[in-house]
């Protein structure tokens, strides 16, 4: 990702900072320039930017936010918005990443780097992913958000990884039904477990988890008496994954179970 580019004129302004203010970030532990004084926007701004080069990522975002807290109707605030955002999730203070995004988007929701803001807080809540035996709530939340940057922007240049990204949250989804059906599974509540695996098969078709999922399927209809329908799901695992180990075993049990059927 990168961070908006300055114009040539903004970079002069570099050569503005005073001496003294980097001095008094060395002596200060590097604390100095993130309090409040009063200072013009380019000096404020680099001094955010310098931070950010220097992987001092927090003490950035402060001075990005210092930027817009002084500066609310310069345009540099609208860049130190985004550049805040960006600092924000590279010090993994996710929260704060997708509310100065949010910030950005609820005030120039037309502006050219709204792809850019939309991506940052997808990755927030991907970067937050947990296993498939924890609670999915922000899988779901970074499924949404990436959706919702590839519906808005399907051409911009972050598209490309949401779809990815996408697939992967939905692999990561489908592994979490395939969890708990199998917890089912092992309890015998067989109902249950079937309605875990068919979600699988219906909503994640086109994830690596669905050769088992018909497999399952196949185990769980045979226990619950209704070889048609075990059948029906070997047929469908047969005609999409032939050579899986996941058909043999239902071609097996099949056999075992319900050769008639």
């Amino acid at each position: 990702m990168n961070a908006p580019k300055l114009r040539r004129g903004a970079i002069l302004a570099a050569g503005l900072i005073p001496m003294l203010l980097i001095a008094g970030c060395a002596k200060n532990n590097n604390r100095a320039d993130t309090q409040y004084v009063a200072r013009d926007v380019s000096t404020l701004y680099m001094a955010g930017k310098q931070r950010l080069d220097r992987g001092q990522f927090d003490a950035a975002a402060i001075l990005f936010d210092e930027v817009e807290r002084q500066h609310p109707y310069s345009p540099w605030a609208r860049r130190a918005q985004l550049m805040s955002a960006f600092s924000y999730y590279a010090s993994r203070d996710y929260t704060k990443s997708i509310q100065s995004a949010q910030r950005f988007l609820s005030i120039h929701p037309g502006n050219r780097d709204a792809p850019y803001a939309y991506y940052l807080i997808a990755l927030c809540y991907y970067e937050q992913v947990s296993d498939v035996t924890r609670d999915q709530k922000i899988t779901l939340q970074a499924q949404e958000s990436l959706s919702e940057l590839v519906r808005r922007f399907p051409d911009s240049r972050y598209a490309s990884d949401a779809r990815l990204k996408l697939d992967l949250v939905a692999d990561h989804l489908a592994g979490k039904e395939m969890e708990v059906g199998r917890f089912y599974q092992r309890r015998r509540e067989w109902i249950a477990a079937t309605l875990r695996f068919r979600k699988v098969v219906d909503t994640y078709q086109r994830t690596s988890h669905t050769a088992e999922a018909l497999e399952r399927l196949v185990e769980c209809y045979l226990a619950l008496g209704i070889p048609e329908e075990a059948k029906r799901a070997a047929a469908v695992l047969g005609k999409n994954y032939p050579g899986s180990e996941w058909y043999e075993r239902a071609y097996k049990l099949m056999g075992e179970h319900a050769p008639s059927a």
